[in-house]
């Protein structure tokens, strides 16, 4: 008959070969140790240590949106479907719609499935990015700037630290992004951003603090998607206006996974007594590399480091240091 103590001990190793493999979804990670603090009684225990082990099971091909995300704003534009394994956002001309995480994060790694605007999608933006509160706030973004049928929707990628921006990067897509799903992903540690795209690196944006460049690691961030109206400035400039006669525009997403150090009251879930997943040391081996170098050479469009007419007292410091 298994003690308290080693039924601690197999709850805590089981739980952290769980997370190590991605087998949770966006909520608290230290619910587990919680538990145990708080129950001595071996039935309820038991009990919760099994129930909590097959919905950590089923739960490793999607997370539950219901559990996971607060659909924030567009009056009923944003639906979760499928017993919480969809969730849809709605364009037409009176509002967009949007949503977000529950928790926030002080690093970590997101994950999220984006089916965008098929067809005529000019004029609106959909997101999928991390930022703080307040008006000095830390922002990690994807935005895709929709364009006229059968030209490519532009991927728009940047960082904001303490309220400052300026760090933009534009892709075009080697795939129809509208016509399946993708998976996108922000990996964000204390060394550096890296932004994936079906597991293929995009963009690296490295802390650089040693040259007084400032990087998001004080500030907690919650997950944030939307779909809106940017007909002003999204497609050339705002030369191409929204056709509304293609209303409502509708972007799908599905399997949101967020391993991250959940910040709450002040504290994080991540501690020195707490194994970190991998992704808090992350580097680019030379084969992720060689895949960075190979999307930038091919489908990168624009690049805030070589546009030396925006930068004409020269290009930002950290731009030397750049794959």
């Amino acid at each position: 008959m298994f003690t308290h103590s080693l039924l601690i001990y197999f709850i805590k190793y089981s739980y952290y070969y769980f997370s190590s493999h991605y087998i949770y979804t966006c909520l608290p990670s230290y619910l587990f140790l919680t538990f145990l603090t708080k129950h001595k009684d071996m039935s309820s225990f038991k009990i919760f240590f099994f129930s909590a082990l097959l919905a950590a099971v089923f739960s490793a091909s999607a997370a539950d949106f219901n559990s996971d995300v607060n659909v924030a704003w567009g009056n009923g534009r944003g639906k979760i479907l499928n017993n919480g394994q969809l969730l849809t956002l709605t364009l037409d001309k009176s509002s967009g719609s949007g949503f977000q995480s529950k928790a926030e994060y002080l690093f970590g790694k997101i994950d999220m499935q984006i089916k965008l605007v098929p067809g005529n999608s000019a004029g609106t933006v959909t997101t999928f990015y991390l930022k703080s509160e307040g008006s000095t706030w830390d922002e990690i973004d994807f935005e895709f700037l929709g364009n006229m049928s059968g030209d490519p929707y532009t991927l728009h990628t940047n960082v904001y630290t303490q309220g400052k921006g300026d760090k933009e990067q534009q892709f075009h897509l080697w795939f129809d992004p509208a016509a399946n799903f993708h998976t996108y992903s922000i990996l964000w540690n204390p060394q550096r951003i890296i932004w994936t795209v079906d597991n293929t690196p995009i963009r690296e944006f490295k802390n650089s603090e040693p040259l007084g460049v400032l990087f998001p690691k004080s500030k907690p961030m919650r997950m944030y998607a939307s779909l809106w109206n940017a007909d002003d400035w999204a497609t050339r400039g705002g030369l191409v206006k929204t056709d509304w006669s293609k209303a409502p525009f509708v972007a799908s997403y599905r399997h949101i996974k967020c391993d991250g150090c959940v910040h709450a009251n002040g504290r994080s879930s991540c501690s020195s007594t707490r194994p970190t997943s991998n992704w808090y040391t992350q580097q680019m081996d030379s084969t992720s590399q060689a895949s960075l170098r190979w999307v930038q050479k091919n489908y990168m469009i624009y690049n805030y480091c070589t546009d030396s007419k925006r930068f004409p007292q020269g290009i930002p410091r950290e731009c030397a240091t750049r794959a």
